[in-house]
């Protein structure tokens, strides 16, 4: 019997043959973090030790609060800005041009390597599976003990094969394919399972597509989501990549917990009500609720793609006047490039606000949080109770397609009936 990706992967790793279910230990690639580096800090002094194992292996970058909401964040970015220096971390992002989302950045840069096994102390680190990666999400105190030793073990997960077929109808995209598959599978549907997503769907998707369902795996309780990566992937880290990398492919014959298919070719716009990801319906359910605010970015929609697709749709047109439209590009690279494309000229005409590349009012810690009894329609990966500012505020997500048409009518519009 073949070999899982997940099982070639920690195999690979830990030198030796495994199985699902077997526990290894292994030295990873790279350990990203982001503001959560002051917290890591902290615990990584307590194991008194005096030197990190591997400068080059952490990637620290500043992105949930950038720039700093409050004096308590400030602080927490003075204490990972010293300790980068006395370490002598040099892959670290802070609040320049290099910045931005985390999640957008590390692949950028040239981290997220096909082959490569990447932990990362944020749940959404399955984001780089898009690119052929093992990648995972971990605690705090786990990133401490990788600076400090450069060691961690995990477990060989299950694996679960979706196989996506069909043409995307107009005004469906790949954010509506994984709230689909959420909803039918549940936020606990794949729970410490490594997903392989497959398929000619796949293989037709842009890098920037590959990366919203590999992001939200997590949604679906995975330990990784991987897209086998191919020549879309190789051409897009020439010149970037930081080291020379071997793609890891799953066997032919390989085993899986379970199988999956999903036909896209009559795949309707969905949106997840509140209060859970997996509380998905299709646009026709949902169509004409009112709304405050629209929030087109984050590490899950926010690349050029995106923005692009908003940009489309509001062409010529204005938002609606009880509707505040906030847009937050993924990184600089991907603002610059919106600049160029004359997104972001076209996004302002139309009445949005252009937020600085970051996290923002994602995980309600600034720039643009909900008020007690205001609806948000985001483009984000999670719509949990005070996610994004009050607990008595609600959060639907979408697709940006969805998030600009709706913003248009400022109520929950099908696309389909208003796209350019």
């Amino acid at each position: 019997m073949g070999k899982t990706f997940a099982e070639k992967a920690l195999g690979k790793k830990a030198g030796k043959e495994v199985s699902r279910n077997d526990i290894v230990t292994i030295i990873p690639d790279f350990v990203m973090s982001h503001d959560n580096s002051a917290a890591i800090s902290i615990i990584f002094k307590k194991l008194e030790v005096e030197k990190v194992y591997d400068p080059d292996m952490p990637v620290i970058i500043l992105d949930h609060t950038v720039p700093a909401a409050t004096v308590k964040y400030a602080e927490n970015h003075k204490i990972i800005r010293e300790f980068v220096k006395k370490q002598k971390i040099k892959n670290f992002y802070g609040m320049n041009r290099n910045g931005g989302i985390c999640h957008q950045v590390l692949p950028e840069k040239g981290f997220a390597l096909p082959g490569s096994l990447i932990v990362g102390s944020d749940s959404h680190t399955t984001t780089y599976g898009a690119f052929g990666a093992f990648s995972a999400g971990i605690g705090r105190s786990e990133a401490a003990v990788i600076w400090a030793t450069g060691k961690i073990w995990l477990k060989v997960p299950e694996s679960i094969k979706i196989i996506v077929t069909g043409k995307f109808p107009k005004g469906v995209s790949a954010k509506d394919l994984i709230l689909y598959i959420i909803g039918k599978i549940g936020a606990d549907g794949a729970i410490y399972n490594s997903v392989e997503f497959s398929g000619g769907t796949i293989k037709k998707m842009s890098i920037a597509s590959r990366m919203v369902l590999t992001n939200m795996a997590a949604e679906m309780g995975a330990k990784n989501g991987y897209i086998a990566p191919d020549k879309k992937i190789f051409e897009f880290l020439k010149g970037r990549a930081v080291r020379e990398y071997e793609p890891i492919y799953p066997d032919k014959d390989a085993e899986y917990a379970n199988e999956l298919e999903f036909d896209v070719s009559n795949l309707e716009p969905q949106i997840a009500s509140p209060h859970t990801v997996d509380n998905v319906h299709p646009i026709s359910e949902l169509e004409g609720k009112p709304f405050n605010q629209a929030l087109i970015g984050s590490c899950t929609n926010g690349r050029l793609e995106d923005l692009k697709a908003a940009s489309e749709i509001l062409r010529d047109k204005k938002v609606h006047k009880d509707v505040r439209v906030l847009i937050f590009p993924a990184s600089y690279e991907v603002y610059l490039n919106a600049m160029a494309n004359g997104y972001i000229k076209t996004l302002i005409e139309a009445g949005c606000v252009i937020m600085n590349p970051g996290c923002g009012p994602c995980l309600g810690a600034h720039e643009g949080v909900l008020a007690k009894g205001e609806v948000a329609l985001s483009t984000t990966n999670r719509n949990f109770k005070g996610r994004m500012g009050s607990p008595e505020s609600e959060i639907y997500l979408a697709s940006p397609a969805t998030v600009a048409a709706s913003a248009i009518e400022g109520k929950f519009t099908d696309v389909r009936k208003n796209r350019c």
